[in-house]
Protein backbone atom coordinates (compact mmCIF):
# COMPACT_ATOMS: atom_id res chain seq x y z
CA UNK A 1 0.00 0.00 0.00
CA UNK A 2 2.95 2.32 0.97
CA UNK A 3 4.19 1.85 -2.56
CA UNK A 4 1.00 2.38 -3.75
CA UNK A 5 1.05 5.79 -6.25
CA UNK A 6 -2.36 6.86 -6.73
CA UNK A 7 -3.70 7.62 -3.45
CA UNK A 8 -7.62 7.66 -4.10
CA UNK A 9 -7.28 3.67 -5.29
CA UNK A 10 -5.98 3.64 -1.69
CA UNK A 11 -8.62 5.64 -0.29
CA UNK A 12 -11.31 3.71 -2.08
CA UNK A 13 -9.42 0.41 -1.25
CA UNK A 14 -8.14 0.64 2.22
CA UNK A 15 -11.84 0.25 4.02
CA UNK A 16 -11.80 -3.65 2.74
CA UNK A 17 -8.55 -4.17 4.61
CA UNK A 18 -9.81 -2.00 7.68
CA UNK A 19 -12.49 -4.46 7.78
CA UNK A 20 -10.29 -7.53 7.11
CA UNK A 21 -7.46 -6.61 10.08
CA UNK A 22 -10.99 -6.22 12.60
CA UNK A 23 -12.22 -9.73 11.87
CA UNK A 24 -8.39 -10.85 12.42
CA UNK A 25 -8.46 -8.90 15.49
CA UNK A 26 -11.60 -10.53 16.78
CA UNK A 27 -10.40 -13.94 15.92
CA UNK A 28 -7.28 -13.87 17.32
CA UNK A 29 -7.27 -10.91 19.93
CA UNK A 30 -4.16 -11.64 21.18
CA UNK A 31 -1.85 -11.47 18.25
CA UNK A 32 0.32 -8.94 18.55
CA UNK A 33 0.73 -8.75 14.40
CA UNK A 34 -2.84 -8.18 13.31
CA UNK A 35 -3.03 -5.32 16.44
CA UNK A 36 0.05 -3.66 15.15
CA UNK A 37 -1.19 -3.43 11.63
CA UNK A 38 -4.58 -2.51 12.73
CA UNK A 39 -2.95 0.54 14.31
CA UNK A 40 -0.82 1.73 11.54
CA UNK A 41 -3.60 1.22 8.52
CA UNK A 42 -6.44 2.97 10.98
CA UNK A 43 -3.99 5.58 12.28
CA UNK A 44 -2.74 6.26 8.81
CA UNK A 45 -6.25 6.31 7.33
CA UNK A 46 -7.71 8.29 10.19
CA UNK A 47 -4.97 11.06 9.42
CA UNK A 48 -5.06 11.43 5.71
CA UNK A 49 -8.59 9.70 4.19
CA UNK A 50 -10.91 10.97 7.11
CA UNK A 51 -13.97 13.09 5.86
CA UNK A 52 -14.75 14.93 9.36
CA UNK A 53 -13.35 15.26 12.65
CA UNK A 54 -16.01 12.65 13.94
CA UNK A 55 -14.94 10.20 11.82
CA UNK A 56 -10.88 10.88 12.71
CA UNK A 57 -11.59 10.77 16.45
CA UNK A 58 -13.20 7.44 15.87
CA UNK A 59 -10.55 6.17 13.96
CA UNK A 60 -7.94 7.44 15.93
CA UNK A 61 -9.11 5.85 18.98
CA UNK A 62 -8.97 2.66 17.43
CA UNK A 63 -5.88 3.29 16.32
CA UNK A 64 -4.64 3.94 19.97
CA UNK A 65 -6.76 1.11 21.19
CA UNK A 66 -5.01 -1.49 18.80
CA UNK A 67 -1.50 0.15 19.66
CA UNK A 68 -2.00 -0.29 23.44
CA UNK A 69 -3.33 -3.78 23.31
CA UNK A 70 -0.50 -4.46 21.03
CA UNK A 71 2.17 -2.93 23.47
CA UNK A 72 0.94 -4.91 26.25
CA UNK A 73 0.54 -8.34 24.79
CA UNK A 74 4.55 -7.20 23.96
CA UNK A 75 5.29 -6.46 27.36
CA UNK A 76 2.89 -6.13 30.27
CA UNK A 77 5.55 -3.19 32.30
CA UNK A 78 5.65 -1.39 29.31
CA UNK A 79 2.03 -0.66 29.68
CA UNK A 80 2.17 0.54 33.60
CA UNK A 81 5.14 2.23 32.29
CA UNK A 82 3.47 4.59 30.35
CA UNK A 83 0.44 5.32 32.30
CA UNK A 84 2.49 6.41 35.33
CA UNK A 85 4.87 9.66 35.68
CA UNK A 86 6.38 11.28 32.78
CA UNK A 87 9.31 11.55 34.20
CA UNK A 88 9.77 7.97 34.96
CA UNK A 89 9.43 6.83 31.10
CA UNK A 90 12.76 7.32 30.19
CA UNK A 91 15.20 6.35 32.45
CA UNK A 92 13.18 2.85 32.50
CA UNK A 93 13.60 2.73 28.56
CA UNK A 94 17.49 3.35 28.83
CA UNK A 95 17.76 0.57 31.46
CA UNK A 96 15.53 -2.46 30.25
CA UNK A 97 14.60 -1.17 26.50
CA UNK A 98 16.87 -1.64 23.41
CA UNK A 99 16.78 -1.46 19.71
CA UNK A 100 14.86 -4.77 19.45
CA UNK A 101 11.97 -3.22 21.00
CA UNK A 102 11.90 0.07 18.45
CA UNK A 103 9.44 -0.75 16.48
CA UNK A 104 6.10 -1.95 18.93
CA UNK A 105 6.82 1.24 20.97
CA UNK A 106 7.22 3.17 17.55
CA UNK A 107 4.08 2.48 16.93
CA UNK A 108 2.33 3.07 19.63
CA UNK A 109 4.01 6.57 19.87
CA UNK A 110 2.72 7.19 16.17
CA UNK A 111 -1.02 6.30 16.93
CA UNK A 112 -0.74 8.20 20.02
CA UNK A 113 0.73 11.30 18.26
CA UNK A 114 -2.74 11.00 15.68
CA UNK A 115 -4.54 10.03 18.40
CA UNK A 116 -3.43 13.92 20.10
CA UNK A 117 -4.03 15.69 16.61
CA UNK A 118 -7.74 14.47 16.54
CA UNK A 119 -8.63 15.57 20.13
CA UNK A 120 -6.97 19.13 19.78
CA UNK A 121 -10.19 20.48 22.12
CA UNK A 122 -9.14 18.53 24.53
CA UNK A 123 -6.48 19.86 26.75
CA UNK A 124 -6.25 16.35 28.38
CA UNK A 125 -5.10 14.64 25.24
CA UNK A 126 -3.08 17.96 24.63
CA UNK A 127 -1.40 17.00 27.79
CA UNK A 128 0.05 13.78 27.00
CA UNK A 129 2.05 15.15 24.46
CA UNK A 130 4.80 15.19 26.69
CA UNK A 131 5.03 11.09 27.12
CA UNK A 132 4.77 11.09 22.76
CA UNK A 133 7.85 13.11 22.46
CA UNK A 134 10.03 11.19 25.02
CA UNK A 135 9.25 7.61 22.87
CA UNK A 136 9.98 9.46 19.79
CA UNK A 137 13.08 10.73 20.99
CA UNK A 138 14.17 7.56 22.39
CA UNK A 139 13.56 5.66 18.88
CA UNK A 140 15.72 8.81 17.56
CA UNK A 141 18.42 7.74 19.85
CA UNK A 142 18.70 4.95 18.99
CA UNK A 143 18.40 4.89 15.35
CA UNK A 144 17.98 8.46 14.24
CA UNK A 145 16.64 7.07 10.33
CA UNK A 146 13.73 5.14 11.91
CA UNK A 147 10.97 4.33 9.39
CA UNK A 148 12.64 6.61 6.56
CA UNK A 149 13.30 9.15 8.81
CA UNK A 150 9.97 9.99 9.77
CA UNK A 151 10.83 9.55 13.11
CA UNK A 152 12.60 13.22 12.65
CA UNK A 153 9.52 14.79 10.62
CA UNK A 154 7.34 13.97 14.12
CA UNK A 155 10.03 15.06 16.16
CA UNK A 156 10.00 18.31 14.11
CA UNK A 157 6.46 18.83 13.83
CA UNK A 158 6.24 18.27 18.16
CA UNK A 159 9.10 21.39 18.25
CA UNK A 160 7.13 23.89 15.73
CA UNK A 161 3.92 23.78 17.66
CA UNK A 162 4.68 27.25 19.28
CA UNK A 163 6.72 30.33 18.06
CA UNK A 164 9.64 31.02 20.43
CA UNK A 165 8.06 34.07 22.21
CA UNK A 166 5.56 31.49 23.36
CA UNK A 167 7.96 29.17 24.22
CA UNK A 168 8.52 26.73 21.38
CA UNK A 169 11.29 26.13 19.73
CA UNK A 170 11.06 26.48 16.30
CA UNK A 171 14.99 26.02 15.83
CA UNK A 172 15.12 22.46 17.38
CA UNK A 173 12.34 21.70 15.16
CA UNK A 174 14.03 22.97 11.94
CA UNK A 175 17.34 20.59 12.98
CA UNK A 176 14.69 17.75 13.07
CA UNK A 177 13.38 18.36 10.18
CA UNK A 178 16.69 19.22 8.00
CA UNK A 179 17.89 15.81 9.55
CA UNK A 180 14.82 13.75 7.99
CA UNK A 181 15.68 15.34 4.72
CA UNK A 182 19.36 13.83 4.94
CA UNK A 183 18.77 10.57 6.82
CA UNK A 184 16.41 10.01 3.48
CA UNK A 185 18.36 11.24 1.20
CA UNK A 186 15.89 14.09 -0.36
CA UNK A 187 13.75 10.85 -0.28
CA UNK A 188 10.92 11.66 2.01
CA UNK A 189 9.20 14.66 0.77
CA UNK A 190 6.58 14.92 3.31
CA UNK A 191 9.56 15.69 5.69
CA UNK A 192 9.90 19.05 3.38
CA UNK A 193 6.22 19.84 3.29
CA UNK A 194 5.88 19.69 6.92
CA UNK A 195 9.04 21.91 6.70
CA UNK A 196 7.34 24.49 4.72
CA UNK A 197 4.51 24.41 6.56
CA UNK A 198 5.45 24.05 10.29
CA UNK A 199 8.93 26.26 10.46
CA UNK A 200 8.53 28.62 7.54
CA UNK A 201 5.31 29.36 7.91
CA UNK A 202 5.79 30.05 11.77
CA UNK A 203 8.94 31.89 11.36
CA UNK A 204 7.56 33.80 8.14
CA UNK A 205 10.20 32.26 6.17
CA UNK A 206 8.34 32.76 2.83
CA UNK A 207 11.90 32.17 0.64
CA UNK A 208 12.32 29.04 2.31
CA UNK A 209 8.86 27.61 1.99
CA UNK A 210 8.45 28.51 -1.33
CA UNK A 211 11.65 26.61 -2.08
CA UNK A 212 10.94 23.68 -0.02
CA UNK A 213 7.66 23.08 -1.48
CA UNK A 214 8.76 23.92 -5.36
CA UNK A 215 11.76 21.35 -4.91
CA UNK A 216 9.25 18.84 -3.81
CA UNK A 217 6.73 19.46 -6.18
CA UNK A 218 9.93 18.79 -9.11
CA UNK A 219 10.94 15.72 -7.27
CA UNK A 220 10.22 11.96 -8.94
CA UNK A 221 8.08 10.52 -5.65
CA UNK A 222 8.18 6.70 -6.37
CA UNK A 223 10.73 5.32 -3.76
CA UNK A 224 10.29 2.17 -1.69
CA UNK A 225 7.97 2.57 1.28
CA UNK A 226 7.43 6.29 0.57
CA UNK A 227 5.51 6.38 -2.79
CA UNK A 228 1.73 7.01 -1.26
CA UNK A 229 3.07 9.71 1.25
CA UNK A 230 5.10 11.30 -1.41
CA UNK A 231 2.17 11.55 -3.38
CA UNK A 232 0.20 13.25 -0.69
CA UNK A 233 3.35 15.06 -0.02
CA UNK A 234 2.99 17.09 -3.31
CA UNK A 235 -0.98 16.94 -3.25
CA UNK A 236 -0.66 18.94 -0.02
CA UNK A 237 2.77 21.12 -1.64
CA UNK A 238 0.39 22.33 -4.04
CA UNK A 239 -2.08 23.27 -2.12
CA UNK A 240 0.24 25.19 0.60
CA UNK A 241 2.12 26.92 -2.85
CA UNK A 242 -1.06 28.61 -4.20
CA UNK A 243 -1.77 29.60 -0.94
CA UNK A 244 1.90 31.15 -0.13
CA UNK A 245 1.14 34.88 -1.52
CA UNK A 246 -1.91 35.30 0.59
CA UNK A 247 -0.69 33.92 4.15
CA UNK A 248 2.69 35.95 3.38
CA UNK A 249 1.47 39.12 2.69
Amino acid sequence: MMNQDDPAIVEAGAPAYLLLLDALILTYPDDEDFLLAGARLYGAYAGVFARDPAQAKRMADKAMNYARRALCEYDEDACTLLDGPQDQILPTLLDDYDEDDIAVFYAMATAWAGWIQANTDDWNAIAQLGKVRILMEWVADIDPAYDNATVQVYLGVLETQLPPSLGGKPEVGKACFERAIDFSGGHNLMAKVLYAKQYARLMWEQELHDQLLNDVLAAEPAYEGLTLINRLAQREAAVLLAESTDFFE
